[in-house]
């Protein structure tokens, strides 16, 4: 494995469904009997747990022969140039500068990332945009990748 990251949610989203989820008690108790608010409140947590750790269970890896960015995965062989990008570069990328064809892998707690070209003729994905934490490290892990293959 040269490069692996999950792209997990950030604990600040966590402290905030949290106190969503303890507002939401608070407006029951008083409206509700007690056990209902418990069970209701209960119910708003773990279907708040369940879809964080969904959303962050999205996983970017690039081993000796593939590259993987969430459910999707490709041959380095069929990868083109890989670019790192900064906040307004990824921004630019997903904007005004998007391809309606690109394949996507965004999160909006991650403002950096990649654009990885695919050159295989029979895809019609030009390119897949990912969110990263540290591109610079998936870039040189493309290179690390390319040159083994170079050298064997």
């Amino acid at each position: 494995m040269d490069y692996a990251e999950r792209l997990t949610v950030p604990l600040r989203w966590w402290a905030q469904g949290t106190m969503l989820v303890a507002s939401l008690w608070l407006a029951l108790v008083v409206a509700v009997p007690e056990p209902l608010a418990w069970a209701v409140s209960g119910a708003a947590l773990a279907l708040m747990v369940a879809l964080f750790v969904t959303y962050g269970r999205a996983r970017v890896a690039v081993t000796g022969t593939t590259f993987r960015a969430g459910r999707a995965h490709i041959p380095l062989d069929l990868v083109g140039e890989v670019t790192a990008l900064d906040a307004d570069g990824v921004r630019r990328q997903a904007g005004v500068d998007a391809d309606a064809r690109a394949h996507l892998v965004l999160r909006p707690y991650l403002k950096r990332g990649v654009r990885v070209d695919i050159i295989d003729p029979a895809d019609p994905t030009p390119y897949w945009l990912v969110s990263c934490r540290r591109p610079d490290a998936i870039v040189s892990a493309f290179e690390a990748g390319r040159a083994r293959r170079t050298a064997g």
